[in-house]
C-alpha cells in the first residue's frame, strides 16, 4: 500500500496510481493538491459556521482513511462536502456569519450519515454496485446534484450582502472569478476560486481600509493567533430532528463517490469498479470520524481530479503527502485566523459561483450520460425534483420536517422507481 515504483520526470510522462516521481517532486505536487482543494474545503465549513482548522485537519485525516480503505489504489482527496450545507443550516438555524453555536446538533447527524454510507459500502462490497446504479441512474443523480446548488442560491443573496456596498462587492467577486476562469490558464485556472477570492479581498481592503467605504478588515486576530496550537474540537449531540435532515445526504455522497471513481477510471485506464464499495466505506468512516470531533462531512473532490487531468500524474503518493500537509495546517491557529479575515461579501460572491457550478454539475451529468428528456419518465423525475428542491418543499411527520434537499432526493428516488416499475 505504501510502496510506489519510482519514475523519472520527463515531458509528457504519465504516472500511474502505483507509481511516483522522485520524492521532492512528489512533495511539491502533493502540496499543489492541497492548494487545489483549499477553496472548497475552507469555504464549505465557513458557510456552515464550522472551525476551518478542524475541517482542514479532518480532511487530511479523512484522506488517509480513504487511502487505507481502498488499499492505496484510488487517487483521491476527500474534503468538506457542500451537500451538507443546506441541511446543516436548516438543522442549526445558522445565520451565515461567524462560528455556528449549534454545531454539536449537526455533528450527531453527520456521524450517522457516515455510518449509513459505510453500511452502504459494506453491502456493495458483498453484493456488487449494480443495484446502486439502478437505484440512482443519471437522471436521478443529475437532478439531486443540481438541486443542491439551486436550494442554496438564496443564502448569499439574502444573508451575505447586508448593505448596497456589500452587494456590489459580491458582484466584483464573481466577476473576478469569472475572468480568472476564462482568461487564465494552467494552475491559475485550477485555483480560480482561491485566486478570485484573493483579488476580491484585495479590492475590498483597498476600498474599506484605504478609502473608508465599508467595514474594514481587522487583522488583529491574525496578529494575536499562535502559529501552532490545537483547533477547537466539539462534542456531538444526537438530536432526532437534525438526524432526519442530515442522514439522507448519504445518498448524495454515494452519487459523488460513484462519479469520482468513474472519472478516475476513465483517466487512468484502470478498472475502479472493484473499489466502489471500499470507497463508500472509506468516505463513510472518514465522515464519521470528522463529525465526532467537530468537522464537516467529507466527500471526494472534483478539484483534485482537475489537477490530475492537467498533470497526468495519478500517483496515490501525492494524496498521502497532501493529507499530511493538511493535518499540519489544521494545527495552526494563525491559519484559521487568516481565514476568518475574509470579508463576508467576498465569501458571498464566491458562494454564488460555487452554488451555480454545483447546479451546472448536475446538468452536466445529464449531458455526459445522454439522458433522454423526450422520455416522459426522465422529464417528470427531473422537473418535479428541481422544483421540490429549489422551492424548499417541506413535508412534516408529526414533530419532524423534511426540507427541500430531503424531499427532492427521496422524491427523485421514489418517482424513478415508480415510473420505471416493470421496465427492463
Amino acid at each position: 500500500m505504501f510502496s510506489w515504483k519510482e519514475r523519472q520526470p520527463a515531458e509528457g510522462i504519465v504516472v500511474a496510481p502505483d507509481e511516483r516521481l522522485p520524492w521532492p517532486q512528489t512533495v511539491a505536487l502533493g502540496i499543489q493538491h492541497v492548494i487545489a482543494m483549499f477553496g472548497a474545503t475552507v469555504l464549505g465549513p465557513l458557510l456552515m459556521g464550522f472551525d476551518p482548522n478542524v475541517a482542514v485537519l479532518m480532511s487530511g485525516v479523512g484522506t488517509l482513511i480513504f487511502f487505507i480503505a481502498v488499499g492505496g489504489k484510488v487517487p483521491s482527496y476527500v474534503g468538506s462536502s457542500f451537500s451538507f450545507i443546506a441541511v446543516v443550516i436548516a438543522a442549526t438555524g445558522f445565520s451565515g456569519q461567524g462560528l455556528n453555536p449549534n454545531i454539536p446538533v449537526a455533528l450527531g447527524g453527520i456521524i450517522l450519515c457516515g455510518v449509513a454510507l459505510a453500511v452502504i459500502g459494506l453491502v456493495v462490497m458483498a453484493t456488487g454496485a449494480g443495484w446502486v446504479e439502478r437505484l440512482m441512474p443519471p437522471v436521478v443523480t443529475g437532478s439531486v446534484v443540481a438541486v443542491i446548488g439551486l436550494n442554496l442560491a438564496s443564502i448569499p443573496i439574502k444573508n451575505m450582502a447586508p448593505t448596497a456596498f456589500d452587494a456590489w462587492m459580491q458582484a466584483v467577486t464573481f466577476f473576478a472569478i469569472a475572468l480568472v476562469a476564462v482568461y487564465s490558464g494552467g494552475l491559475t485556472r485550477r485555483l480560480l476560486i482561491v485566486v478570485g477570492l484573493v483579488l476580491a479581498t484585495a479590492i475590498y481592503a483597498l476600498l474599506t481600509n484605504g478609502l473608508g467605504w465599508g467595514k474594514p478588515i481587522d487583522f488583529k486576530l491574525v496578529e494575536q493567533a499562535a502559529w501552532i496550537g490545537l483547533p477547537k474540537f466539539e462534542t456531538p449531540v444526537f438530536d432526532l430532528k437534525a438526524i432526519v435532515l442530515i442522514v439522507p445526504v448519504a445518498l448524495i455522497l454515494v452519487a459523488e463517490n460513484l462519479g469520482h471513481l468513474k472519472a478516475v477510471g476513465a483517466m487512468t485506464g484502470r478498472d475502479m469498479e472493484p473499489y466502489i464499495g471500499r470507497a463508500f466505506l472509506g468516505d463513510g468512516v472518514a465522515t464519521l470520524v470528522s463529525g465526532s470531533v467537530g468537522g464537516t462531512g467529507v466527500t471526494t473532490y472534483a478539484e483534485n481530479i482537475g489537477v490530475m487531468a492537467a498533470t497526468r500524474i495519478y500517483s496515490t503518493a501525492l494524496f498521502v503527502v497532501a493529507a499530511l500537509f493538511a493535518i499540519l495546517l489544521g494545527f495552526s491557529p494563525k491559519f484559521g485566523a487568516l481565514i476568518h479575515t475574509i470579508p463576508l461579501p467576498a465569501m458571498g460572491g464566491v458562494s454564488i459561483v460555487i452554488f451555480g457550478l454545483i447546479a451546472i454539475a448536475g446538468a452536466r451529468i445529464w449531458v455526459d450520460n445522454k439522458v433522454d428528456f423526450t422520455d416522459a419518465r426522465n422529464m417528470m423525475v427531473a422537473a418535479i425534483t428541481l422544483v421540490l428542491g429549489t422551492g424548499d418543499f417541506t413535508l412534516s411527520f408529526g414533530g419532524f420536517s423534511l426540507g427541500g434537499i430531503g424531499t427532492a432526493t427521496f422524491g427523485a428516488l421514489v418517482l424513478n422507481a415508480v415510473l420505471n416499475a416493470g421496465r427492463r
